[in-house]
């Protein structure tokens, strides 16, 4: 039996920056995973720092989005219709928070967490020797045409707010910045101030590896084992018991498997996306990610190939893949950039863990001593890893937080 200051449950990107983060601070910290680390969720991502985000997802806003989603003839998402009746109160909730106050809302309070999320990313990479992973040449997002840019005024009006540059480009202004794309749309915006990686689970892994080298301990165990031994929590692992009074939880998807049994449920959906690799034919070749927005699908540069990630799925978590966004959007991302040959021989799939306001979970967990929550981050766990790791460190130090933690709290659902 090993005893620690701290344990992580949960070997993500979250869950690696928030031990890191508590490593920094000299703490004694135990890492734990049944997995490898970086290898579930972390794994299958953008690869984009997002932190010229501003609006979250919305549920869709007109008759006729909603109508191809129901009929399963939209690319940007899907369902199963055995999974509904689960998921409607999520979605009615998500609905609700899709109201354009809320939304307006939703952005100002996640804007602290995401104001810091390249910064606080290129601190621990300078750390753990992984500034060549990272590419700071922002991200650009394809429209059809410019009434759909108009629309996005209030998004526009909020980064002049927040300070983000922004750019609207015609498409000769895109082809400057990507040639290899195709003229299939009309209007582009480019967010210079996002950042991307090129490989993810290298990421995650230099992280963990820093982590090592300041003196944590990673060790193989299921969460699920996590019970009380007097005033500590314990967790079995490989190496045998660990110990310790203070335990984040960092599962993402796989949370509800430890709270809900230990009496904290909380609203968690999971939206479940895919991607495959392929090789650019004839010398086609990104800079940068790219979001063809009406079809829901993003191409991005990787070490991999260019990897094309789907939208949403929602269905359950540990459900058979289902990847049949990609036989509905493949003619449009084929249309726009020269996909080549598949460079990998599987499709990859993942579930996003979600609150319904968008908003992550970060702090204690209410009637819990001694546990601290870290989950929920959606579609931005990469992006939001790093901010959490040292909002999390900062809290259980006593030491002042970079930002108020309150609108992350937990209790926002429990009352």
């Amino acid at each position: 039996m090993a005893r620690t200051d701290a344990i992580v449950l949960g070997a993500g990107i979250v869950g690696t920056s928030v031990a890191l983060h508590l490593v920094k601070r000299g703490l004694s910290v135990a890492l734990v995973d049944r997995g490898g680390v970086g290898e579930q969720t972390s794994y299958g991502n953008s690869g984009v720092i997002e932190g010229s985000t501003i609006l979250p997802p919305a549920f869709p806003s007109s008759f006729g989005a909603l109508m191809r989603v129901a009929l399963k003839r939209a690319s940007e998402a899907n369902y199963h219709f055995s999974f509904l009746p689960k998921a409607a109160p999520w979605l009615f909730a998500f609905r609700a928070a899709s109201r354009p106050d809320r939304i307006v809302e939703t952005a100002r309070l996640n804007r602290p967490l995401f104001a810091r999320a390249v910064p606080e990313h290129e601190a621990l990479m300078a750390e753990a020797d992984a500034t060549h992973l990272l590419r700071k040449t922002g991200w650009m997002k394809l429209y059809p045409d410019k009434a759909s840019v108009a629309a996005l005024q209030p998004e526009f009006d909020l980064a002049a707010e927040f300070g983000l540059p922004v750019a609207k480009l015609d498409t000769a202004g895109a082809l400057e910045l990507e040639p290899s794309l195709r003229p299939v749309f009309e209007q582009a915006v480019f967010w210079p101030a996002a950042a991307s990686i090129s490989n993810p689970l290298a990421l995650t892994r230099a992280y963990a590896k820093r982590f090592a080298a300041l003196g944590g301990v990673t060790v193989n165990g299921d969460a699920r084992s996590l019970h009380r031994i007097g005033n500590r929590w314990r967790v079995e692992a490989d190496e045998g018991g660990v110990d310790s009074a203070q335990v984040v939880v960092a599962l993402g998807p796989w949370a509800p498997d430890l709270l809900e049994p230990m009496g904290l449920k909380l609203p968690m959906g999971f939206k479940r996306g895919y991607h495959r690799h392929f090789q650019g034919e004839n010398g086609a070749t990104l800079k940068r990610p790219v979001v063809d927005v009406a079809s829901g699908y993003l191409i991005t540069p990787m070490e991999q190939g260019i990897r094309l990630t789907t939208g949403a799925e929602f269905a359950a978590r540990d459900a058979a893949p289902t990847p049949v966004q990609f036989e509905r959007l493949m003619p449009r991302a084929r249309s726009l950039f020269a996909l080549g040959e598949r460079a990998d021989d599987k499709t990859w799939l993942g579930s996003r863990p979600c609150f319904p306001d968008s908003r992550p979970v970060i702090g204690r967990a209410p009637g819990l001593s001694g546990i601290w929550l870290a989950i929920g981050h959606a579609h931005w766990g990469l992006t939001l890893g790093p901010p959490t790791g040292k909002l999390i460190a900062q809290m259980m130090a006593a030491e002042t937080p970079f930002c108020d933690p309150a609108p992350y709290g937990a209790e926002r659902f429990l009352r």
